[in-house]
């Protein structure tokens, strides 16, 4: 907003040197120019700002609804990632169980480790991910 009214002060500014510019009448002795500006111009200039400022506010709006279209994206690109990751180390761990020695002391820990689980699946995906990181 500060641009906004730097650039309305401008205008004015510029509107009253061209006021001043003209050539100045003498005033009547009888009718004394109190007001520089006529009510007409002042309402012209005051017209004048609001819509510039009008037009502002519009540009503010769409760059608002362009970040947020941009920041929708980027969560839905983060979302198909971690679809994409999260279906890779589902297929990795399926691999590793389908591997798995049974009765190897890794597949007998695994066996107990498991038991905590709703599948082993998800047992070998939260394992291997443990790893990964570790």
């Amino acid at each position: 907003m500060d641009s906004i009214d730097k650039l309305l002060a401008e205008l004015q500014a510029e509107f009253q040197q061209k006021n001043s510019e003209q050539p100045k009448q003498q005033p009547s002795i009888a009718t004394p120019n109190i007001h520089p500006q006529s009510p007409k111009s002042a309402s012209l200039i005051d017209k004048l700002l609001e819509e510039v400022k009008s037009d502002f506010e519009e540009l503010d709006q769409a760059e608002k609804l362009r970040i947020q279209q941009e920041l929708e994206q980027k969560r839905i690109r983060q979302e198909q990632i971690k679809a994409q990751r999260t279906e890779a180390l589902k297929q990795h761990a399926q691999d590793w169980l389908a591997k798995l020695d049974s009765f190897s002391p890794e597949g007998l820990w695994f066996e107990r480790f498991a038991e905590r689980y709703s599948s082993k699946l998800e047992a070998a995906i939260d394992y291997l991910q443990a790893n990964e990181e570790g």
